[in-house]
């Protein structure tokens, strides 16, 4: 049954109360072992005749996380055994401890979340410090509470917080906990375990009150009115997410438990949660989970005990959107940063965009006025490399274009001491070719930001041959502190993110030549679960970018890109996207993008450039073919990032996939969905296509070596094979 280390632990004080703690470091997460412990520390509180009240409480200052995440793994794939249905949630939560002749009240610290926070629920009492964190997350896992949150939440909070906190899986904290009925008291953590004892003992003497809370109704509306919450909640989230199953699940067996009482509802709720961690987004959430947790572990330089190194001043060359961005995010985490332009009119416009970063945080209430100031008072803005000279970073965002980055690179060699990081913000420009005059090139490393860079949550870093495993760890620090999700990567073009994802345009582009509608295609790709279409990117992105970093692709890959001119025909006529309000569709306002009708003019000279000629089957091409076409050359790019070694694991493609590019999570990532589908058959689509259309849709060796064994693609590389 998972691991042994789990268990409780009961100590009995002279006042007659017996104290239960969770002991599962690090979290104190309830693995079956530590449930079946509870309840046997429980059983032996409520049979001996010295403890007259319970208290229950976390060890090393954290209630609990919740039930242990890997167990949900085991389950899924048969390796755990599942407990017979309505054990916890009724036997032991339900009947033992909510229904003791003895009351108990839940000490929390820390953490109480999911499960966690539904243990502290039966109590009869909880009392926590202003900090700790109370939640139900299990919706972000594909998951419904299971132990009775459905039910015994809105109980204690109301129907309109309950359904947000479990909607959104976020978190409130004790002092809005307390406001909200859920916690009874906030104490300071070294006051908290004593007041909760006296609190038991009040119980018990009737000076406080003993509720057991799934009977509590102050807090729930009439049923009419309760009805139109919840009708309310299941528009709401039908709009916001039209593929989840799980969050209409979560709102039925609330319902259950309003229209025909609480403990019929909690079998309803163990019945739903068991059928949804069999669902394939249960799985990929679940996937997804761990993947996030094992990108910063990499073999061969993770593993080496290397200490990061302490990083203070950073110095970024460059104030346009993606340099002010990264600024802004170093800022919010502490970090003095220099910001360096070529004259006083940028300089001015890149502080400007870092005010108007931060500005926006004061307006929606994140940052007080007081703390922005003294954010901003970190930031200096420089236009010579005068003071580089004690900086322990920097990083290079200036425009995409190589020999301007190899003559900064040189100088910032003459002025950085020694230790000092040298990392670039490129995006698809080979990092050897940047170093290329630099003597010191195991100092060189990338440090990809994906745009806005202070919002969105990945870092691509990428390491060349020559950089040292210490730069690496310390850019990872660095990554961790200003709160990224890192992935490392090899050098090449477009690195991973942006490499997996240029066919992504290019094969809208080709659809479209031979007939199918843009509006359409961004229409199917948006329902599958994609931010935006490849067309709502491009011009989010803009036609300068676009062609940029195309011509890199066409220069490096020219036997796999498709070349089209539609976008270099559109920019000829001062379309360049949303910047200039005009692009694949227009542009109001406020942003609101809209179809235009003269693209067709642009799509027919297009097609005549490439000879090529409208095909009816395209124009009726149905949903799951447009997903398909658009998506199997971007698992195609996939496998050769997997195979060359680019990445480390595939589940760090599902990753930069989900975060560099918006992948819905609950599919799993880019080759989780792919297994999904299955190799087989992913190729023989390709093959099929490429037969029809040639190069661009030719699946690569990787793809049919493991279609011909049937394996899946994830499956880690055979050592020595397929590796550079």
């Amino acid at each position: 049954m998972g691991s042994k280390k789990g268990r409780t632990m009961v100590e009995v004080g002279a006042d007659g109360v017996a104290v239960i703690t969770i002991i599962n470091p690090p979290v104190n997460s309830l693995s079956l072992d530590v449930l079946q412990s509870l309840k046997e520390s429980y059983d032996e509180a409520l049979q001996r005749d010295d403890v007259k009240a319970i208290v229950v409480a976390g060890a090393n200052g954290k209630f609990s996380g919740g039930f242990d995440i890997s167990a949900f793994g085991g389950i899924q794939q048969g390796a755990v055994q599942q407990p017979k249905s309505g054990y916890i949630s009724v036997e032991v939560l339900t009947d033992t401890i909510e229904a003791a002749r003895k009351p108990s009240v839940a000490a929390i610290d820390g953490l109480a979340l999911g499960g966690g926070l539904e243990v502290a629920m039966v109590c009869h009492a909880r009392i926590s410090t202003p900090t700790a964190q109370l939640g139900l997350p299990e919706l972000q896992l594909g998951l419904i509470p299971g132990f009775g949150g459905t039910q015994r939440l809105p109980r204690l909070v109301g129907l309109v917080k309950s359904l947000e906190m479990m909607l959104t899986s976020k978190p409130v904290k004790g002092e809005e906990a307390l406001g909200l009925g859920l916690v009874d008291a906030v104490v300071s953590s070294h006051e908290l375990v004593n007041t909760a004892c006296r609190w038991a003992l009040d119980i018990l003497a009737r000076r406080k009150p003993w509720v057991a809370t799934l009977y509590k109704t102050d807090k729930i509306e009439p049923l009419g009115e309760a009805r139109q919450i919840l009708n309310f909640a299941r528009a709401q989230t039908r709009k916001r997410a039209p593929n989840l199953k799980h969050p209409l699940v979560c709102i039925d067996v609330i319902e259950e438990g309003i229209v025909n009482g609480p403990k019929p509802a909690l079998y309803k709720e163990v019945e739903a949660f068991q059928g949804l961690l069999k669902s394939d987004t249960s799985k990929s959430l679940i996937h997804i989970f761990f993947a996030q947790r094992g990108t910063s572990k990499v073999p061969g330089i993770t593993d080496r005990g290397l200490v990061p190194r302490k990083v203070k001043k950073v110095a970024i060359l460059g104030g346009g959107l993606m340099g002010s961005g990264i600024a802004t995010a170093l800022l919010l985490s502490n970090y003095t940063v220099i910001l360096k332009e070529v004259n006083e009119k940028f300089l001015e416009a890149g502080i400007g965009r870092v005010k108007a970063n931060l500005g926006s945080r004061v307006k929606k209430g994140q940052m007080t006025q007081e703390k922005f100031d003294k954010t901003m008072s970190l930031l200096r803005g420089v236009l010579d490399f005068e003071s580089f000279r004690d900086v322990d970073m920097v990083i290079e965002a200036v425009i995409e274009n190589v020999s301007l980055k190899q003559q900064i690179f040189a100088d910032l060699e003459k002025y950085c001491p020694p230790h000092c990081i040298l990392a670039s913000n490129t995006s698809t420009i080979d990092l050897n070719l940047i170093g290329k005059r630099t003597k010191f090139q195991d100092r060189i490393i990338g440090a990809h930001f994906f745009s806005p860079a202070h919002i969105m949550p990945l870092l691509e870093i990428v390491r060349t041959e020559h950089t040292s495993p210490q730069i690496i760890v310390d850019l990872l620090d660095v990554g961790k502190k200003i709160k990224k999700t890192p992935i490392i990567v090899g050098n090449c073009t477009g690195f991973a993110v942006n490499r997996m994802f240029f066919p992504y345009t290019q094969a809208g582009l080709f659809l479209v030549e031979r007939g199918t509608d843009v509006y359409r295609i961004d229409r199917a790709i948006t329902k599958f679960g994609m931010p935006m279409g490849p067309f709502r990117l491009a011009d989010l992105v803009g036609f300068g970018v676009a062609i940029a970093t195309g011509s890199q692709f066409i220069e490096n890959f020219p036997e796999r890109t498709y070349k089209s001119m539609l976008i270099p025909i559109m920019q000829e006529d001062k379309r360049a996207g949303e910047s200039t309000r005009k692009g694949f569709y227009l542009y109001d306002n406020k942003h609101t993008a809209s179809p235009d009708p003269e693209l067709k003019m642009y799509i027919e000279k297009a097609r005549s450039i490439s000879g090529v000629a409208v095909d009816p089957k395209f124009v009726k091409l149905s949903e799951k073919d447009i997903v398909e076409m658009i998506f199997f050359p971007v698992v195609n790019e996939a496998c050769r990032v997997f195979a060359e070694g680019i990445a480390v694991k595939a589940s760090d493609i599902d990753i930069a996939a989900v975060m560099g590019m918006g992948f819905p999570p609950y599919r799993g990532g880019l080759m989780f969905w792919a297994d999904s589908l299955g190799s087989k058959y992913i190729y023989s689509r390709l093959e099929e296509w490429s037969n029809l259309y040639r190069g661009f849709f030719k699946p690569c060796a990787f793809l049919a070596e493991r279609a011909a064994k049937g394996a899946p693609l994830s499956a880690p590389l055979e050592m020595g094979k397929s590796r550079l």
